[in-house]
């Protein structure tokens, strides 16, 4: 009998989730290259808002052509520790959809998770983005992968 590698969600893969997404700053957020089609990756600040993610970029990048281009995305979050293999340390993708928000708005939320970012917040060129979930794929470590809805968090 073949087992299914992934898990009925449980109260412990979404609190991981939370978790993974309460202490993201920043992730590597997968576009559709707005010349190419092909794939494109890049690493973006981001943080957990409520329900959705929000990410502060430039409109000078690739990546935020992209996401105005076509707004699917997906973002990969969690970092390997410092021991072990990074393979056994927990990570999720967030695949989303992204709609420009109001900058001026999110400045109080934003500046608050990333006090740095005061030196940039106001320039021009920048835009904020809300990525709101569509899925949620958890890897807890082996044999810990989970499925989750938007609705499941």
């Amino acid at each position: 009998m073949k087992r299914e590698p992934v898990n009925p969600t449980d109260d412990a893969a979404r609190v991981l989730v939370r978790q993974l997404l309460g202490d993201m700053r920043h992730a590597a957020l997968a576009v559709i290259h707005p010349d190419t089609g092909a794939p494109y990756v890049a690493r973006v600040g981001l943080i957990w808002h409520g329900t959705t993610a929000l990410t502060l970029v430039s409109t000078l990048s690739t990546h935020t052509q992209a996401l105005l281009a076509h707004p699917a995305c997906a973002v990969l979050v969690g970092e390997p520790g410092a021991k072990g293999d990074p393979l056994t340390h927990p990570r999720l993708t967030l695949s989303a959809q992204a709609a420009q928000v109001d900058k001026p708005a999110h400045k109080d939320i934003w500046l608050a998770a990333v006090p740095k970012a005061k030196l940039y917040y106001d320039f021009t060129d920048f835009v904020m983005f809300r990525l709101a979930p569509t899925g949620i794929d958890l890897n807890g470590g082996f044999g810990k992968a989970y499925r989750l809805r938007a609705d499941e968090l």
